[in-house]
């Protein structure tokens, strides 16, 4: 049975890409919702010298409980809206997640 992703992960082999669009320089690190099909990310620290691209990293695999490496930032190194690949299977940890931070019902 195949299991739809949220709007905001796509299968890429064994591998999911999530994408986040982020608003530095927030009073602190959180998820606040879907948007235009990414998950909308407040990082606490300045989009300067790639701080923003480490606190994001370092969130989300803090919230999956997975080690640094096994979260990379894949593209959008200097955007808004980046695409972060999860190392492994971990299709059932991000929907988790993605339920515990957005609700079961805010994802189609």
């Amino acid at each position: 049975m195949a299991d739809e992703l949220p709007s905001c992960l796509t299968r890429h082999g064994e591998r999911l890409w999530l994408a986040v669009s982020v608003v530095p320089n927030a009073k602190r690190t959180g998820a606040d919702a879907l948007h235009d099909g990414a998950l909308r990310v407040r990082l606490a620290a300045p989009p300067v010298d790639g701080k923003a691209n480490d606190v994001l990293v370092h969130w989300v695999a803090d919230e999956l409980d997975l080690p640094r490496r096994a979260v990379t930032l894949v593209r959008g190194q200097t955007a808004r809206r980046k695409w972060l690949e999860i190392d492994g299977s971990q299709e059932e940890v991000m929907r988790a997640w993605l339920e515990r931070l957005l609700g079961p019902t805010s994802h189609p």
